[in-house]
């Protein structure tokens, strides 16, 4: 991931959330060019966020008769009931004889032939420009100190590097080496050899393109498996989760199974509130913040018998079960629960999906990145408020229960002058230190302090006792405001990170839930016991993977609802060092230097 790619797809989104809406007003389809030159990147990515109808990049380019599939493609879905057609266009574009295909060509060809009401609009240097985005702004912060890191351990035969972040693992990648495969995609191209291309762009790359091809331009086959998949939304509303319904729905429809949709969770799935639902109901719903489908936190121990009757009932062969921490607790009370109900002996599979990003076995979880950019903005703008006044610190507290990844990220990207967390315990010596710091700060050019405080980190220290504190030391250098920010953290549209996160981690599940439903299967019946069959998928540094409930139990701090590791704690020394504190930095873990022409080419085939 290179700095800057983030916000550029921030821009994009919230260009395409607004053409969605006037072209639903109007019934119109909008072709939209993005850039990337001869990279498809930007324009993949925008089309798998928005769930475009078609989208051109130079790597892939359409086969011959792709006109006719175009036009085919537009039509099934007016006929289906949706009011609008996005076409992503790359300005690198071509066609497999490498002819460019440019967003008039394709104007044009869809007034000829479906006379449809047609608009283009190229977003140009728009997506330069803009306010960076929070995860923009933790990637340079990261890969700074990386680099600086990567100089001093470096001696006179290591070559030059570049630092990136693959995952959320840093990297770092000899610079030649990806000079030359970036040298040799062009090449492919040039050649013709676009499946190539494709796969020295990368296996995250080939992933994303294989995921956007199954949910837009595959239809579900004749043949149906004879498997009911259920899918719920367990724990309090978080951006991303309607994305994820969405692939987990098409997805499953795609391998041939029945699609159920459980209203209200684990209580839904007690009293009956499930529902058949189809292709066309979940396709505009990669955009929209919220749930759909409605969650409730409430536990499932003490509706077994309910639960289990519905399952009888519905025929439900598999849980795909997308929440927070309630989705993580409720699920391993399911596993107890097998041992006394048959019923419950189906394969399920837990996707995280909550603001704080407490859940155990995920370095992130959907909802986390749209949180974390609304707190970034909104400091930004309290920040912006205090311009031409006298000297000002805002004590601002964050959501997050007693995780405080939500208070230190944002205090890592909005420049924060301290974060108060739970998990690094402070006292009353901490906080005089604090504010002695800040006010020697304030006495130099510094006209403004930002001060986060999550919003469990402390019974006695509250919010108010901080305020009080730094209003009353600060007397006459510079005067206190303080900001709750509350639910707003919870809502808004999904940034292009978590609908992009929860469409690859919907997809995902599915597929592995459909050969662990194979794989229990004895004599047309299902019968999963074993630890392997409940698991939670989760981003571990590098790569997604399914991990058994039980072994996450072991992981977990149950009484404050927090993984007992937790990555980004890591990363508060940086944030210590960016206020000007003199302090050490942990370097134990080092990023060796990888190859990139060594890579062995490989696909996720089971997607």
């Amino acid at each position: 991931m290179t700095i800057g790619t983030d916000s550029a797809l921030h821009r994009i989104m919230e260009i395409v959330d607004a053409i969605t809406t006037t072209a639903q007003s109007h019934q119109r389809t909008f072709v939209l060019e993005v850039m990337g030159r001869h990279c498809g990147y930007l324009a993949l990515i925008t089309a798998l966020a928005c769930g475009a109808d078609w989208v051109f990049i130079p790597e892939s380019p359409p086969e011959d008769d792709w006109e006719d599939h175009l036009c085919r493609r537009l039509t099934e879905t007016r006929l289906g009931g949706s009011r609008l057609n996005i076409i992503i266009v790359a300005e690198g574009a071509i066609d497999r004889h490498g002819k460019a295909i440019t967003s008039e060509d394709i104007k044009t060809l869809v007034v000829k032939r479906l006379g449809y009401d047609t608009r283009v609009t190229i977003l140009g240097h728009v997506q330069r420009g803009g306010t960076p985005s929070a995860f923009d702004r933790i990637l340079g912060s990261r890969m700074g100190v990386e680099a600086v890191m990567a100089l001093l351990e470096g001696t006179p035969e290591t070559p030059a590097c570049v630092v990136s972040l693959s995952g959320n693992q840093a990297v770092r990648l000899p610079l030649m080496e990806c000079v030359q495969v970036t040298k040799d995609v062009t090449t492919a191209m040039n050649e013709g050899r676009f499946d190539d291309a494709l796969k020295l762009r990368g296996r995250s790359f080939q992933n994303n393109w294989n995921v956007y091809k199954l949910l837009a331009h595959i239809r579900p086959p004749s043949t149906k498996s004879g498997y009911t998949l259920a899918v719920l939304n367990v724990g309090a509303p978080a951006a991303g989760m309607n994305a994820a319904v969405r692939s987990t729905v098409r997805i499953g429809l795609i391998h041939g199974h029945r699609m159920l949709a459980v209203h209200d969770g684990f209580e839904g799935l007690a009293c009956g509130m499930i529902e058949e639902i189809s292709w066309d109901r979940v396709g505009p719903w990669t955009g929209l913040g919220g749930s759909k489908l409605g969650t409730k936190r409430t536990l499932p121990k003490k509706y077994f018998e309910e639960i289990s009757n519905n399952i009888n009932t519905f025929g439900i062969h598999g849980l795909i079960i997308i929440g927070g921490f309630e989705a993580f607790t409720g699920s391993l009370e399911l596993v107890e629960g097998r041992a006394k109900f048959e019923e419950l002996c189906i394969p399920l599979c837990v996707i995280p999906a909550t603001v704080s990003n407490n859940v155990p076995g995920s370095d992130f979880s959907i909802g986390a990145d749209t949180a974390l950019n609304t707190i970034t903005t909104t400091c930004d703008r309290i920040k912006q408020s205090a311009a031409g006044t006298k000297r000002r610190v805002f004590i601002i507290e964050t959501m997050g229960g007693f995780c405080g990844y939500l208070a230190t990220m944002a205090g890592l990207a909005g420049g924060a002058d301290a974060a108060y967390i739970y998990e690094e315990h402070f006292n009353i010596h901490d906080l005089q230190v604090n504010v002695e710091h800040l006010t020697e700060k304030m006495k130099t050019t510094v006209k403004r302090g930002l001060v986060l405080r999550n919003e469990r980190c402390n019974e006695n220290y509250t919010t108010d006792f901080i305020y009080n504190l730094y209003s009353e030391e600060g007397k006459g250098i510079f005067d206190c405001r303080k900001n709750v920010l509350g639910h707003m953290q919870q809502g808004g549209t999904p940034t292009p990170f978590d609908r992009n996160f929860g469409t690859k981690m919907g997809a995902k599940a599915v597929a592995w839930i459909t050969g662990k439903i194979k794989e229990c299967s004895r004599h047309g019946r299902i019968f999963a016991n074993t630890a392997d069959s409940a698991c939670l998928l989760g981003m571990r540094k590098r790569s997604l993977v399914f991990q058994p409930l039980a072994d996450l139990k072991e992981q977990t701090d149950f009484e404050h609802r927090l993984p007992k590791e937790q990555w980004w704690l890591r990363l508060r020394p940086i944030l210590k060092i960016l206020a000007k504190y003199n302090i050490e930095l942990d370097t134990s873990e080092k990023a060796h230097l990888e190859h990139v022409t060594r890579k062995r080419i490989s696909l996720e085939s089971n997607i």
